[in-house]
């Protein structure tokens, strides 16, 4: 199937104008044209487009992307670079996942403090509780 790139930002919700970046950086050597030289986005580039995304997210540069594509032109000669980097990349998040619950759960803590406070009409209904009279689920968060 093949896709203008209207509808692939459409579908993806990538912007167009970084769809055109992505590929003047070389990020789908073999997408294809349109007699009238406009892009035609296959499955092949939409999945490209997913793993792109996905590393994105994952806090990979663009230029460690481009590498990893040129990686993937390469075939299984590079396998073991590839998969070590997804290795990496997953222990990268794992971190991440772990740094943003602790973050979580000191908002979660803020949260009741300030309910709490506000219940009571003073913070320093709160501020000063013993741990015991803390909820339990909260004390760990405790400052």
């Amino acid at each position: 199937m093949y896709y203008s790139i209207g509808e692939v930002a459409n579908a993806t919700g990538i912007a167009i104008s970084t769809l055109r970046y992505y590929d003047r950086e070389g990020m789908f050597p073999k997408m294809e044209r349109s007699s009238g030289g406009i892009r035609v986005f296959s499955d092949t580039e939409i999945n490209t487009l997913k793993v792109i995304e996905c590393l994105k997210s994952s806090g990979m540069s663009i230029k460690s992307i481009k590498e990893f594509l040129i990686w993937c032109e390469e075939g299984d000669a590079s396998l073991g670079k590839r998969g070590e980097m997804f290795h990496a990349r997953l222990e990268e998040v794992e971190k991440q996942i772990e740094a943003l619950q602790k973050t979580k759960n000191m908002l979660k803590y803020k949260c009741w403090y300030y309910d709490t406070a506000i219940a009571a009409g003073s913070e320093e209904a709160v501020k000063n509780l013993p741990i015991d009279e803390i909820p339990e689920n909260m004390r760990e968060y405790k400052i």
